[in-house]
């Protein structure tokens, strides 16, 4: 199970995080119905480990970022159910944001194999 909690309990105990204007937190879980309309039963989801901190990583040297902790479950999940939770601590919003959005896309190009099941 996911807790956004304890990331950002976490994000705060980071020797910069006096540093910190905000915390950006994503939370993605398995829709109903897929971008098409088709209503989805569960989606199976694969994530490459080592390309997540690979892009976690590069994307913490970005100015005012604090730091990054993403967490994504793996295997068959069902509908309502957490996929993945991306926490961004960062000096300002205008800092954070761009990165979150970035990540977030990131991931789901490069980290991320999903395969929908319909019913």
């Amino acid at each position: 199970m996911i807790d956004p909690a304890s990331m950002i309990h976490a994000i705060k105990q980071d020797p910069r995080y006096p540093e910190c204007g905000m915390i950006l937190c994503h939370n993605g879980v398995v829709r109903g119905r897929s971008l098409s309309g088709r209503p989805v039963s569960a989606l199976d989801v694969k994530v490459d480990r080592n390309r997540l901190e690979d892009i976690l990583a590069e994307q913490r040297q970005r100015p005012g970022i604090i730091d990054i902790i993403a967490d994504i479950r793996e295997g068959l999940l069902q509908q309502g159910e957490d996929i993945m939770v991306v926490v961004i601590a960062g000096s300002t919003r205008k800092k954070a944001l761009p990165v979150l959005s970035e990540v977030i896309d990131r991931i789901k190009k490069e980290v991320v194999n999903e395969t929908e099941y319909f019913g």
